[in-house]
């Protein structure tokens, strides 16, 4: 009776922990979708607008959720009092700081970063162009994750039935 037990504990454990894996990738998806979001509500505010970052980066935050708002508020800030000497390295030490937590993969982290250099252009069209085209790249990453996400999902499952399985075998 005891080895039953034990054995559908292992199992339901195993699959638990397939299903955890699932989640995580579908939290991972929206993570980057979410901040798919923020870039087109700063391409918005800029071009509607035309006000300075600091600003456009203090609506923005307004809109949105923890812990992008305080990443938001805190570049904002920074850009306000010029601390640094460029943009682009105040968005990287922002995006380093504040979205640490978020555990992006490299590439992504890079490609969040890349934006800090659209966002210093002066010219009104170069910027339409460049941040379009920064969008479409990040539509492409985010629809590279989403076919991947289902089929991830099920090998994760699925192995972790079977690992369980595998593991009540070699206990028995």
């Amino acid at each position: 009776m005891q080895r039953l037990i034990g054995s559908v504990l292992i199992i339901t454990a195993t699959a638990g922990a397939g299903y955890v894996y699932g989640t995580e990738l579908k939290k991972y998806l929206e993570k980057i979708q979410y901040l798919r979001y923020i870039s087109g509500l700063l391409k918005g505010e800029i071009e509607y607008t035309g006000a300075p970052l600091s600003e456009v980066f203090s609506s923005v935050a307004a809109r949105v959720k923890e812990p992008y708002r305080t990443w938001l508020a805190q570049t904002a800030g920074r850009t306000k009092s010029r601390d640094e000497s460029g943009f682009s390295r105040i968005w990287n030490k922002c995006i380093d700081k504040y979205l640490g937590d978020l555990n992006l993969k490299t590439e992504h982290s890079v490609l969040i970063k890349e934006l800090g250099t659209f966002l210093g252009q002066l010219d009104r069209e170069t910027f339409n162009r460049s941040m379009q085209l920064y969008l479409n790249r990040l539509d492409l990453e985010i629809e590279k994750l989403r076919e991947g996400l289902t089929a991830k999902k099920r090998i994760g499952g699925w192995l972790g039935i079977m690992s369980g399985i595998f593991l009540v075998v070699i206990l028995i």
